[in-house]
């Protein structure tokens, strides 16, 4: 007899991504293919983005097929919105939510629908291991180039509800970085590029004040303090490092003014951001906190996958 297992579905603005869960727990497959963006764009039009997702998932679906040989599909998760808010929306879900309503009718199996947002915050708990979180309110960042937010999560019957607390006003940490990345010559996504230059730099990072209130920071400025540290100094390596630094600055600032508020506590680190090595041993050093694996940082379709698997488990419990 086949074994069961849940297909998770993901289609971000980055990424069209499908994940492959056994009923007790096991990763079979977390496959991944990035959008396209031409080389000097930040980004994609969500026009765009839809477009690409059409063409990527049947490809995707084609090498789940070489998964599926000896498993049968018993649930399918897919996100379905940005973040667990009343509005929230973008058009490239539309492309996950077609194929898995899809997939869930012709199988005659149940589909279970979650923000992407928690989809994210999910892949971390997976993948760092914490199930305790599962069972109790605990604190996260989702921090990519789209979000840069800090969520107080409680457990719901089906997936999580999350209460925004905190982030960032305007710019996206990871908006910033492709920004700057762009600017100095990088292909967007400019991260792990970013990370690879900040890592030769030998320099004296200048420590420019963040702009804080309480739980919200302010990034724009952020790009013109970069953008004039490199008209003045030519080193890109300087300016890479000068950006996670201060973005690590500003993280560990909403961490103090969570925590003066609610206690000292755990934080679940969510989002392509976190997956960076230098804002990952910044906030190491000072708090409790847990992250991610590289592949289940950046875009994935993992924590919808184990979202789906919670949900279905909850609903089969007495079976």
């Amino acid at each position: 007899m086949k074994q069961n297992v849940i297909l998770g579905i993901d289609t971000s603005n980055y990424t069209t991504s499908v994940a492959i869960i056994t009923v007790d727990g096991s990763l079979v497959a977390n496959l991944k293919r990035p959008l396209a963006v031409k080389p000097g764009e930040r980004g994609l039009r969500q026009s765009d983005a839809l477009f690409a997702h059409t063409v990527n998932l049947p490809e995707l679906m084609g090498e789940v097929r070489r998964f599926l040989k000896d498993y049968h599909v018993c649930a399918v998760g897919v996100s379905v919105t940005p973040r667990n808010q009343v509005g929230s929306y973008m058009p490239c879900f539309l492309a996950g939510i077609s194929a898995a309503e899809s997939i869930s009718a012709a199988m005659c199996i149940p589909i279970y629908k979650f923000s992407h947002q928690c989809g994210h915050i999910m892949a971390a708990i997976y993948s760092s291991g914490v199930n305790e979180f599962l069972e109790q309110e605990f604190a996260a960042f989702h921090i990519s180039g789209g979000t840069t937010e800090l969520v107080r999560v409680t457990p719901a019957e089906i997936g999580f509800s999350a209460e925004l607390l905190g982030g960032s006003a305007d710019l996206n940490a990871g908006q910033v970085i492709d920004r700057i990345g762009v600017y100095l010559g990088m292909q967007f996504p400019a991260g792990p590029a970013m990370e690879r230059e900040a890592l030769k730099n030998t320099k004296k990072i200048p420590k420019k004040r963040i702009s804080q209130n309480g739980m919200q920071i302010n990034l724009s400025g952020l790009e013109n303090m970069a953008i004039k540290l490199f008209s003045d100094t030519g080193d890109k390596a300087l300016v890479a490092a000068f950006v996670f630094d201060y973005i690590g600055r500003s993280v560990s600032a909403m961490i103090d003014a969570y925590q003066q508020i609610y206690g000292k506590t755990k934080f679940v680190c969510a989002g392509g951001v976190m997956c960076n090595g230098i804002i990952k041993g910044m906030l190491s050093e000072k708090y409790d906190v847990c992250f991610a694996e590289p592949s289940m940082s950046s875009d994935n379709a993992v924590g919808i996958a184990a979202l789906a698997l919670s949900a279905y488990q909850t609903e089969n419990k007495n079976d």
